[in-house]
């Protein structure tokens, strides 16, 4: 019993350091921890006065004891993570002291509201950064710049348990979906995520009610999420690219992008209108404009086709003359179709074009890269023409979402392993007879890395592998561009462009 006190007695002192409880709060966050534990006696518990980094080793002591005394069921990691947020939820500040602490310094400085928010969601533990450690990242340089590549690992899979557990749990329409509003101190279930100790700050963008909170699991420093107080499905018009700029007025050391509204091309979430922004410089952002277009009726606006795998448009003016540019540009490619390069804007009456576009602030002066999309699909092409091929799915088959797009490869966590067996095989020459049946998948690529690298050793295969899992991302990348990067795709980017050019003139 000594053990579970002092952990209580741990927890509530890490929160008090981490400022998530005031000292008027200590009693009753213990007796909320007692309650959630089934304890009715305390019993007062030396512990060191050591600053914990994270709350995580703790709550496993809480939650293995919580399990000995036939609190949890199964003790898998869907029920262990209900037990961990609903624990941290009894020494945390409840929403409406946290919105309050948010807007007394957002009237100060954006910066220093959006970093006392970040370090709050990490300090709770609503950001995993146990788990995120455990993600793979590497950068790799290429002819486009320096990408990212992160295989994700912070996600756990679910075990047979969990996955038989779900077979008896009955369906349920609440929370709608992971963004809802109403997953704010949501306990969660073994189909929805535990969300007990989650936080969220209003804000207003055009007159109406989104939120704004960081990404359980992010991807780049800063990872946040703007989410429509309506559970709507996403949707591309000009509203939404003055959502963006309204959200880089407010936080204009922030950049912030939108999916696409489509299949294939969109991104795993489409039934909820949202947004993902953050602090961080990807690769796409400092790529260079290789061909300047001039906006005759937007003077103001500087334009061009960026160097980039996919097909990017750059806008960079003063706010309102960039939203009707980019507004002029999205609908005029919504409806565009040039056979001679795959692209088809309708079949029949099912829309093909989108964009993913992506906002930030360059001092006084507003940005806007639009990402051309289209989703269509062919016989030879049935997972998206413009979407990785077959020959890649060994890498990446998923969605080439706003991430991607930007230049961060988010991998599946299978590759982890799976790079460390090719290694095996590289070194070793090992014939593909000898090979497990899984990784068959590789062999094509195992080949081409063979003959590119004659000398490979245990000291260099780790590098070679990373390298070339980059320059595979690049080519994923190259896919998803709907006008190519050979000169037949450079004419048709260019014939788009004069034809947006003329369709803006004729109409301003």
């Amino acid at each position: 019993m000594e053990t579970i006190f002092a952990a209580i007695e741990q927890l509530i002192r890490y929160a008090e350091q981490r400022g998530l409880l005031a000292p008027e709060d200590v009693v009753y966050a213990r007796n909320r921890l007692l309650a959630t534990l089934r304890l009715t006696e305390w019993q007062p518990a030396e512990v060191k006065d050591v600053p914990l980094a994270s709350p995580a080793p703790v709550l496993d002591v809480m939650i293995d004891w919580a399990h000995e005394q036939g609190l949890l069921e199964t003790n898998t990691t869907t029920e262990r993570d209900i037990w961990d947020a609903k624990l941290m939820d009894c020494v945390m500040p409840r929403p409406s002291e946290v919105i309050r602490a948010f807007y007394e310094r957002y009237r100060f400085d954006p910066q220093e509201a959006t970093d006392w928010f970040y370090s709050l969601s990490q300090a709770s533990n609503y950001i995993q950064t146990a788990r995120i450690a455990n993600n793979q990242h590497w950068k790799v340089s290429t002819i486009y710049g320096e990408l990212d590549i992160t295989i994700n690992l912070a996600k756990p899979e679910k075990d047979p348990k969990e996955i038989a557990k779900l077979k008896e749990m009955p369906s349920s329409s609440y929370p709608k979906c992971v963004l809802c509003k109403e997953n704010e101190g949501y306990e969660g279930t073994w189909r929805h995520p535990a969300r007990s100790n989650h936080r969220v700050i209003p804000i207003t963008l055009l007159d109406e009610q989104w939120y704004f909170q960081y990404s359980p699991y992010v991807y780049y420093n800063e990872h946040c999420i703007v989410f429509s107080a309506e559970h709507v499905p996403m949707k591309m018009e000009r509203k939404t690219l003055e959502r963006l700029f309204d959200f880089v007025e407010k936080f204009p050391h922030y950049f912030i992008g939108s999916n696409a509204d489509l299949p294939i091309v969109g991104g795993s979430i489409l039934v909820h209108d949202h947004f993902q922004g953050g602090r961080y410089t990807f690769a796409m952002e400092k790529a260079e404009i290789e061909e300047y277009v001039s906006l005759p009726p937007f003077p103001s606006v500087t334009a061009g086709i960026v160097r980039w795998p996919m097909s990017v448009i750059r806008l960079t003016g003063p706010k309102e003359d960039v939203l009707d540019a980019a507004a002029f540009l999205y609908e005029t490619w919504r409806t565009y179709s040039d056979p001679s390069v795959e692209i088809m804007a309708y079949s029949g009456d099912v829309p093909h074009n989108t964009i993913t576009p992506i906002a930030r602030r360059r001092g006084d002066l507003f940005e806007l890269d639009i990402v051309l999309r289209n989703n269509r699909t062919s016989p030879e092409y049935p997972y998206g023409i413009f979407h990785p091929h077959e020959e890649l799915h060994h890498i990446k088959k998923e969605n080439i979402g706003l991430i991607e797009v930007m230049g961060l490869a988010v991998l599946p966590a299978r590759l982890a392993v799976e790079l460390e067996t090719l290694a095996d095989y590289l070194v070793h020459r090992t014939k593909k007879e000898d090979w497990d049946e899984s990784m068959h998948k590789h062999w094509d690529w195992c080949e081409v890395i063979r003959s590119a690298y004659p000398d490979i050793t245990k000291d260099n295969v780790h590098d070679i592998l990373r390298r070339e899992v980059g320059q595979r991302f690049v080519t994923v990348l190259e896919h998803a561009g709907v006008f190519k990067r050979d000169k037949r795709g450079k004419d048709a980017f260019r014939r788009f462009m004069q034809h947006a050019v003329e369709r803006m003139s004729s109409l301003v």
